[in-house]
């Protein structure tokens, strides 16, 4: 008899182990408000073509702006971490974020010293800043590799105050009028949004720490996965076939319901990250992707989570692209005090 009892306590083991890792519930009854996180799958805007214009972003800028964001994150690597891959290029290289070198003449500043200077800033930020204030802000975003918030504070200049003066040079200024012409959501949507709401900047936090693959054969592992996703991904070619016609209409409503509906996205994860597990490969080589994959959007989410640590029941808009969306919602939804909110809904 003691033989089965034995038997019976390993057997329950993987039920028992699995009631005590289920976290749910812990937060219910909690005190306070809860944060309201959406998470906003997009297209990288890069690669809309030449004939793009940003009056399509108009109403999907109306549904955001009626969600009242306190937050918003983009998809950008944060100053921080940037500093910490020009301290490593045998690891990194010499490229993994824009050069701030323009930003470090103009104002004094390398990184380290700019993001303390702008988080010092916005410590004690009035109400109603000056222009001198702006400029000056602008400037140390750009020494601090942030550069979306940089043209957060230039769009909410008065035109005449858009110059040099308070850190910004001439370069700057240049730099600062061209981001109004890069097809890019971080400063198309994000920092036009953020501009709109009055917020005074936006938060990067995109990760590649952990998806820089140690393998022997780069350009095998590319094929492997690129295999992979030629061989597993029909439906998802399918649907970027409407998506792309979807992406040349006037207004880009439909086509931002589109990327974040719940089967869409299905299809979407099922093409890259499903198709990739199924693959074979001698050397695990899809597989291996993936771990670099989840490992991203972990650190991507913990960024996240960082940008409201403080704010219990923030209002929090995470930008990004399209394909991680369920992996946010899966894993911000586990958070605890936190809710992820409909996108369609808010976008109806």
């Amino acid at each position: 008899m003691g033989k089965w009892w034995k038997w019976g306590v390993i057997a329950a083991l993987p039920l028992a182990a699995q009631a005590q890792g289920n976290l749910s519930g812990l937060d219910r009854g909690m005190t306070g408000p809860r944060a309201q996180v959406l998470v906003l799958g997009t297209v990288h805007l890069r690669g809309m073509s030449k004939e793009f214009n940003p009056a399509s972003l108009s109403g999907v800028l109306d549904r955001l702006a009626a969600f009242k964001p306190d937050i918003i994150t983009i998809e950008d690597l944060p100053g921080d971490e940037c500093d910490l891959a020009s301290r490593q290029p045998s690891k990194y290289g010499n490229d993994y974020c824009p050069s701030t070198d323009a930003a470090k003449a103009a104002t004094g500043l390398d990184a380290p010293a700019a993001i303390t200077e702008a988080d010092k800033t916005l410590a004690a930020w009035p109400a109603q800043p000056t222009p001198s204030q702006r400029r000056h802000l602008a400037a140390l975003f750009l020494a601090a590799n942030n550069r979306a918030s940089a043209y957060v504070q230039w769009l909410q200049l008065p035109e005449a105050e858009r110059h040099a003066g308070d850190s910004l040079d001439a370069a700057l200024v240049d730099k600062l009028n061209k981001m109004s012409t890069v097809n890019d959501e971080s400063y198309q949507l994000a920092a036009r949004l953020a501009a709109r709401l009055g917020r005074q900047r936006v938060y990067p936090v995109d990760n590649h720490t952990g998806d820089y693959i140690d393998v022997p054969d780069i350009k095998a592992f590319v094929r492997s996965i690129e295999g992979a996703w030629a061989a597993g991904g029909a439906t998802l070619g399918e649907q970027e076939k409407q998506l792309d016609a979807l992406g040349k209409a006037d207004d880009l409503l439909p086509l931002y319901r589109q990327l974040n509906d719940a089967a869409a996205l299905k299809v979407r994860a099922d093409g890259n990250v499903g198709a990739a597990m199924r693959a074979q490969s001698p050397e695990g080589y899809p597989q291996i992707w993936v771990a670099g994959w989840e490992i991203r959007n972990m650190r991507m989410v913990a960024n996240i989570r960082e940008t409201f640590r403080e704010r219990p029941g923030a209002r929090v808009l995470s930008i990004v692209g399209a394909t991680h969306k369920p992996w946010f919602d899966a894993w911000l939804g586990q958070l605890q005090g936190v809710d992820i909110v409909d996108t369609v809904a808010v976008l109806k």
